[in-house]
């Protein structure tokens, strides 16, 4: 081959290199952009969030209630440590359920949420719950 040619293909190939390292810098950065704003898809919610257990318990006017929350935090680790404080996550439902009556149960359930999460986040070391989510109950 000649010299030309062989400048030619050098020049061609470099610049395939450059457009290259530059798409790829442009889309990492609007992948990250993306979540610039603080918000998580619905697949990351669900990997750092925590189901209970059904729990059934009485409250204030004897009668009995069952629930299930899924809590959501802000970490994988945070989950982890979550699961492992799941006899304290219990402990607080409890209590909190047992001081409600059958009408705050039905309306102030937000109520229930927004405790339940203040109170974990007080016993949380490794990063924090950042949403409550009454997925299921039942008032008998």
């Amino acid at each position: 081959m000649n010299q030309k040619a062989i400048k030619i293909m050098l020049s061609i190939l470099i610049s395939l290199v450059v457009l290259g390292i530059i798409a790829i810098v442009i889309v990492l950065n609007i992948k990250s952009d993306a979540n610039a704003d603080g918000t998580r898809n619905i697949d990351e919610i669900l990997e750092s969030s925590f189901e209970t257990e059904e729990i059934t318990t009485d409250i204030k006017d004897d009668r009995f209630v069952r629930v299930q929350f899924r809590i959501v935090t802000d970490s994988d680790d945070a989950k982890e440590e979550l699961q492992k404080r799941d006899f304290q996550l219990k402990n607080i439902l409890i209590k909190e359920l047992s001081q409600m009556e059958e009408e705050d149960f039905k309306t102030g359930i937000e109520n229930l949420e927004d405790t339940i999460k203040l109170k974990l986040n007080q016993l949380m070391n490794e990063g924090k719950v950042t949403d409550v989510y009454t997925t299921q109950k039942v008032i008998q």
